[in-house]
């Protein structure tokens, strides 16, 4: 058994960035995590035994001892960003650059009259985000999710991780169904998405098993599993290195490593660690995985 690793993988710069200003934090009990910040059951552990107050994504209250709030890599929406202000919150904003640039695609699509249509998962937090300042909106997941509808302006843009070959195969459909329509396209998929999935075709046609490190919540890394379960490889989703089974595993294997973009490099480490440990023990060597 060998492993090998994908070249992009784990925290992308957005992360980064709001896990570093949650570092900064002074006072984490009178500050509230408006959702999750990334969507890594660890993180949120880590974050709370630091003291953050959380709320669900699902019901965002804020407790009355909060003074101030932090906005997620994710985003929120113009209108709840105001409601916060309002409040007399004080808003620490993380929201990842690039998932700005998408409100900021729909928000111009949106002025030009256009029924915007986002591809990306219906009551995900980020396009939960962009659809609450739309009054004219859908979201599609999948092929199967498109309608024709009686618009004849329309703009498409993309949940930021959305898989690339999703997206084009969500726009096809489109146009498809709206021969006659104005359609804008405005490509929002974000290069760490875009980076990874690239590193994944790499890694795929090396690899005979694929194992994906990430949050149960993470849209990107479940991205990453779907990926290799289209294309017919064993795969496995995993949150921690203890979650990793030798029975997946068969001598001749080649393991193929990657990480959703949530997912923090200690993790990745461990499990990493435990994979070269367990391919020391099926190649038939005395020693002992850790």
């Amino acid at each position: 058994m060998r492993v090998i690793r994908a070249r992009a993988m784990g925290f992308c710069f957005g992360v980064r960035d709001a896990l570093a200003a949650a570092e900064q934090v002074t006072h984490p009990p009178q500050t509230a995590i408006y959702g999750e910040l990334v969507h890594n059951e660890q993180v949120r552990d880590r974050l709370a035994n630091r003291g953050f107050i959380s709320s669900s994504e699902e019901n965002r209250s804020i407790p009355a001892t909060v003074t101030q709030v932090m906005v997620t890599a994710h985003g929120v929406s113009d209108r709840v960003r105001h409601q916060l202000v309002s409040s007399g919150l004080t808003i620490i904003d993380t929201t990842c650059p690039l998932v700005r640039r998408v409100h900021a695609a729909a928000q111009r699509l949106a002025a030009e009259d256009r029924h915007v249509i986002v591809i990306g998962q219906p009551g995900h937090v980020e396009v939960r985000g962009i659809i609450e300042d739309l009054s004219s909106w859908s979201v599609w997941a999948t092929v199967a999710d498109v309608e024709a509808t009686r618009f004849s302006h329309i703009g498409v843009i993309a949940q930021s991780t959305t898989r690339p070959d999703v997206a084009a195969e969500v726009l096809a459909q489109i146009h498809r169904l709206h021969p006659h329509a104005d359609i804008a396209w405005v490509d929002t998929i974000c290069q760490p998405t875009r980076d990874r999935q690239e590193a994944l075709e790499e890694l795929l046609a090396k690899a005979t098993v694929l194992v994906v490190v990430g949050g149960k919540r993470s849209n990107n890394s479940r991205s990453l599993l779907q990926r290799a379960l289209d294309r017919g490889k064993r795969a496995h989703f995993i949150q921690t290195a203890e979650e990793i089974d030798i029975g997946w595993f068969e001598s001749p294997d080649v393991v193929g490593l990657t990480a959703g973009t949530s997912t923090p490099d200690d993790i990745i480490e461990a499990v990493a660690a435990r994979l070269d440990a367990l391919a020391v023990l099926l190649s038939g060597d005395d020693a002992c995985p850790s």
